[in-house]
């Protein structure tokens, strides 16, 4: 028997959800869930992919944060008012109308755009999204950035370059936003969770309704091709990108999916699901250390558990 430690409690990147709990919070009046449960409902953690061949990430085949906020803030029974494009006139002038209502979710942005994080400019960083409380007429915005930036301020014209999101591969829309949030209907977090399931288990089983760059890979084929990728020569950039960001986020996305179907009673479902935070977050020595062996070992053993978890999610919502 697997040994039982505690549920982690700490940061993680965790931005879109953490924005979104900010700003429909704010606007609704109601607290949602606390962040393990909404991240587990944007269906980041049922999957793996292999982008066009070359850049492996801890979340699901043809799945994106847009698509997962989209998804999250339905099952929470949530509306909002997505806006997007035009020029950057006229995007600062639809956020400065917004914001006079009440927070504005921004994103994504280019993370490294953002002036007043250290080490910036610094274009392609990575994506990232953000809360704007203000938009002040000495032409400054005021924002919270979940990433550990409390009441940041930054020059409009230095956040717009940012909100282009020029460098975020999976969106073509410049200035994308989300506000006006309602809540539509009653749900509580179990409610919102078991409705989940099925979405969870379409994750694992490999989207091909939506458009994916060739030579795209999900769940164990997708893990087998990063492995390609390691004993070929990981290159730097990727193991820069992981050592920072990718392992924990994926492994802080699989033990928050453990504890929230822990919480539905699914106990073999909740179990994998454990076993693979064990097994992303132990990537994270080899990745950082460059024991490619370690790190070839631990893909094999996480490989196979994204088909068992599916059929776990299948038995427990058919």
């Amino acid at each position: 028997m697997a040994p039982q430690f505690p549920s982690y409690t700490g940061s993680g990147p965790y931005c879109y959800t953490n924005s979104l709990i900010m700003v429909a919070g704010a606007a609704t009046g109601r607290p949602l869930p606390p962040p393990a449960v909404v991240e587990t409902l944007t269906g980041s953690a049922f999957g793996f992919q292999l982008i066009a061949g070359t850049l492996p990430l801890f979340d699901p085949y043809a799945w994106d944060p847009e698509l997962g906020l989209d998804q999250a803030v339905a099952l929470l029974g949530l509306d909002c008012e997505r806006t997007a494009g035009g020029t950057a006139e006229e995007a600062l002038e639809r956020l400065r109308a917004a914001v006079a209502r009440g927070p504005v979710l921004v994103g994504p942005v280019d993370m490294g755009l953002l002036l007043y994080r250290p080490g910036t400019p610094a274009p392609g960083q990575g994506d990232h999204y953000v809360v704007v409380l203000e938009a002040g007429a000495d032409g400054t915005l005021l924002l919270h950035d979940p990433q550990g930036h409390p009441y940041a301020r930054l020059d409009a014209t230095a956040f717009l370059a940012a909100w282009r999101a020029e460098t975020v591969e999976y969106t073509e829309e410049p200035f994308i936003m989300r506000s006006g949030f309602t809540h539509e209907r009653e749900v509580t977090a179990e409610r919102a969770l078991k409705d989940s399931l099925p979405l969870a288990v379409g994750w694992l089983g490999g989207r091909d309704d939506l458009p994916v760059p060739p030579g795209t890979l999900g769940g164990a084929a997708g893990v087998a091709g990063f492995a390609r990728l390691v004993k070929a020569g990981l290159d730097p950039d990727l193991r820069l990108l992981h050592g920072h960001f990718a392992v924990r986020v994926g492994a802080r996305r699989a033990s928050d999916a453990a504890d929230c179907l822990d919480r539905l009673g699914l106990a073999e479902a909740a179990g994998t699901a454990r076993e693979q935070a064990r097994l992303i977050g132990a990537l994270q020595w080899p990745v950082v250390t460059g024991d490619d062996p370690a790190l070839l070992a631990g893909l094999e053993r996480l490989a196979p558990t994204y088909g068992q978890l599916r059929s776990a999610l299948e038995r427990a919502s058919g």
